[in-house]
Parts: C-alpha cells; sequence; structure tokens
C-alpha cells in the first residue's frame, strides 16, 4: 500500500462515489449521462477536496471512450495539441476520446483556446476541474461550450461516513478495526476539514500510522498529530472577492462582529493589509460620507499608522477603522452627487462656462465681457450672494441631495436654508 490513504480510497464507481447527491442522484441528468456513457464536456467546479477528480476517475473506469488525463500544472500548448492531434487520428478510426484537465483554471488564455475547436467540432469531451470561479479562470468561449457543474463541500455526514470506512472498514483502508476513536475526536476531524475530504483522509493516515501499540484515538492524541488546515484564500481568485465583498458590506450594514471577523479571515489568509486599508478608505468615502466627515480621516490615519508601526501593532488600526466605519452614521450622498453629474455632463455635453465666472485677466477677456456681473460673495450679506452658477441651461438642476443622518443633516438644513434665500432674492415664492 504505497499510495496515499486519499489515493487508494477514491471510487472505483458510482455506488462507492460519496456525496454530490445533487448532482448525481438517481434521476439526475448527469448520472443518466454517466451511465449511458454520453457525458458532455463539462467544466466541474468545487472546494479541495469534494471529488472532482474522483468523479472524473468514476467516468475513466465506467466509459468505453478513451479516457487522456493532463495535469494544467505540468501541460502546455504542445502536450494539449499532440494529444489533439491523436484524438483526431482515433475518432477518424471510429473511436471518442474524453480528455480530463485538472486544475484548468492554471491553463493560460492561448493553452484554454488550443482547445475551443477540438471541443466544438466533439474531436474531444472535454472534462476540466477547477477550484476557482470559471467566470474568471476559464475563457467564455470555452465555457459556453461546456456544462458547468457545481461541487459542494462533504456534508457532515458523508465526511462521518468517511471516518469509519477510511479506519475499519473499507478493504483498502488502514484497516485499524480494533481502534477507537473518541466522538469529540471525530467532531473535531470533520470541523477542521471544512468538508475537504482529502485534508481528512490525509489527517487519519498520519494519525493511523503514528499509533504504534495505542488503541484508542482520543484528543490528547489528536493534539500530537494535528496540523492546522491552511484558509482557502487566494489573493487573486474568487474568494478574494468574495471576503472583500463580505467586509465591505457588513461595514455598510452597520455589523462590526461581521466586519472583524471577514477582515481577519483575509488577514489570515494572507493578504496584504494595504489592500484592506484602501478599501476601508473607500468605505469611508462611499458609504460614510458627509454624514461623518472624520471617516476618512481615521481610515488614512490607520494607514499611516501601519506604514509607520507595521505588523502586528499596525494591524489594530484596521480593527479599528472597521468598527468604526460600521458604527458610523451612512450617507453616499457624495458618491451619488458625483454619477449625477457625470449623466448630465454625458447627457448636455460641454456647455459654455457663463461669462460672470470666466477668467478676466487678459486684455481679450476683459472686452468679451468675462467677469461682468460676477457679485462677490465675501461683500454679499452673510457672505453670499445667492447667484447661480451652474450654465444657463441647467439652472435649478438639483445634483447634490444631502442625507438626514449625521453631521450632513446640519449640512442638509444649511443648504435648504440657502436655496430659500436664492429664491427670495430672485422673487420666487
Amino acid at each position: 500500500m504505497d499510495q496515499p490513504l486519499a489515493e487508494r480510497l477514491r471510487p472505483q464507481n458510482l455506488d462507492e462515489f460519496l456525496g454530490q447527491n445533487k448532482i448525481l442522484g438517481e434521476q439526475s441528468l448527469l448520472r443518466k449521462s454517466l451511465e449511458n456513457d454520453s457525458v458532455p464536456s463539462m467544466i466541474f467546479w468545487g472546494p479541495p477536496g469534494c471529488g472532482k477528480t474522483s468523479l472524473a476517475h468514476v467516468i475513466k473506469q465506467k466509459t468505453k471512450k478513451r479516457f487522456i488525463s493532463l495535469s494544467a500544472v505540468s501541460s502546455g500548448v504542445k502536450e494539449v495539441k499532440e494529444v489533439l492531434a491523436e484524438a483526431r487520428k482515433m475518432k477518424g478510426a471510429f473511436m471518442d476520446t474524453i480528455l480530463f484537465i485538472d486544475e484548468i483554471h492554471r491553463f493560460n488564455k492561448g493553452q484554454q483556446d488550443a482547445l475551443l475547436g477540438a471541443v466544438e467540432d466533439g474531436t474531444v469531451t472535454l472534462i476540466g476541474a477547477t477550484t476557482e470561479n470559471p467566470g474568471f479562470e476559464v475563457n467564455g468561449a470555452l465555457l459556453s461550450r461546456c456544462q458547468l457543474i457545481l461541487f459542494a463541500p462533504l456534508s457532515k455526514d458523508d465526511l462521518r461516513t468517511l471516518i469509519f470506512s477510511a479506519l475499519k472498514e473499507h478493504p483498502r483502508g488502514l484497516q485499524l478495526t480494533d481502534v477507537e476513536i473518541e466522538d469529540a475526536v471525530v467532531d473535531k476531524l470533520i470541523a477542521q476539514s471544512e468538508g475537504d475530504a482529502r485534508f481528512l483522509l490525509n489527517q487519519l493516515e498520519w494519525i493511523g500510522k503514528s499509533l504504534g501499540d495505542r488503541k484508542k484515538i482520543d484528543e490528547k492524541l489528536l493534539e500530537e498529530f494535528q496540523y492546522k488546515k491552511p484558509l482557502r484564500y487566494d489573493k487573486n481568485g474568487e474568494e478574494h472577492y468574495n471576503l472583500i465583498s463580505a467586509l465591505h458590506k457588513s461595514v455598510r450594514g452597520s455589523d462590526p462582529d461581521a466586519a472583524v471577523y471577514w477582515l481577519h479571515r483575509m488577514l489570515q489568509g494572507g493578504e496584504d493589509p494595504r489592500f484592506i486599508l484602501r478599501r476601508l478608505m473607500r468605505m469611508a468615502m462611499e458609504d460614510v460620507g458627509l454624514a461623518d466627515p472624520n471617516a476618512i480621516l481615521l481610515a488614512n490615519a490607520a494607514r499611516e499608522a501601519f506604514d509607520f508601526m507595521g505588523i502586528p501593532e499596525g494591524l489594530i488600526g484596521l480593527d479599528e477603522v472597521a468598527i468604526y466605519l460600521s458604527l458610523a452614521p451612512k450617507s453616499n450622498s457624495v458618491e451619488l452627487a458625483g454619477m449625477k453629474a457625470d449623466k448630465i455632463i454625458r447627457d448636455t455635453g460641454t456647455l459654455p462656462v457663463p461669462r460672470a465666472f470666466r477668467n478676466s485677466v487678459t486684455r481679450v477677456g476683459k472686452q468679451l465681457g468675462y467677469g461682468v456681473d460676477y457679485q462677490y460673495d465675501h461683500d454679499s450679506p452673510g457672505a453670499y450672494s445667492a447667484q447661480e452658477h451652474l450654465p444657463k441651461q441647467l439652472e435649478g438642476t438639483v445634483i447634490y441631495e444631502p442625507k438626514p443622518y449625521g453631521k450632513e443633516k446640519a449640512m442638509g438644513e444649511k443648504l435648504a436654508l440657502l436655496k430659500q434665500a436664492k429664491k427670495e432674492k430672485n422673487g420666487e415664492n
């Protein structure tokens, strides 16, 4: 038994396959396709250790077609083209080919493009497996030619079954029939595997090989062997965007507990704190805005503190900002004002600046009346001239609409007074 336990326990048929009942149920299209040996081109997408490669192995055992496996980690365009050329020859001899590519997300655009024609004309049936969102990592043209099959992490019940099968029952397992395992250990192994069967089996194999003459796996023994499962996180992949989205939405939703949780999920996954700080600064402007103008100052101060102090002390500033922003009053009026201004400009074009506000320092400008009728606000009562500053075609247009929250409430009240004064000056009711 030189093979790792996880490899030895790969299912040989659908009856041995564990989990994924939704996609492999008795009446599912995928199961019927497997049984009829008519699987379409597919992309298997799911987290590590959920059965993607194992299902490809089952297909290999069951199909009467040629089954070729490539790993995107070690294969390039040359290998792909060689496989496709051989598949064309075999198709001419009435033998179809299934091509399985593990970790297909690691193929670049050129490598993926090399597959397009062969998939489209039926030279090969492609099965790709990936842990990354195909929407980001697989060319749209290739993805549109494949069925997307979503794999879920294995359930607690599935993992519990796997533990006892691997330890005691499976003929290719550890065969530790006289070893007892505490329920608390089973629960810990299940919780820390996070639905990853491969990680769980690696843990069991490590423990099993190190038991010696001991006949019981208890929590004390588990602590001797157990290593921590790395958090799944890809700074350039979908999980990166999922987690920063969760952090942003937690802050926007005034939930400091969730904000700190998601922030630390990113930090423990290896995210650059400066990326998080940049996003916190964006939240301060986009979601808090003028409801609390101090928010952006605090976010910027946290950035400076981190640059000065580094890790670990500087990370406290990230928590402080996340909690502050979560509990701050919220207003997106600044962002909405900018978006509205952009739309007006797109709709109306480059309207001329009113002559009263043009620069009159040149002789030509003075001759053309630049600056005439400009009212200097500091010479007006209350330092407010009530003059209209927009182009004539846009007079009266409202772009900034204050929200009645936090400090912006007082700003809105002041703006209302200014607008009333402007109406009175212009003789409006």
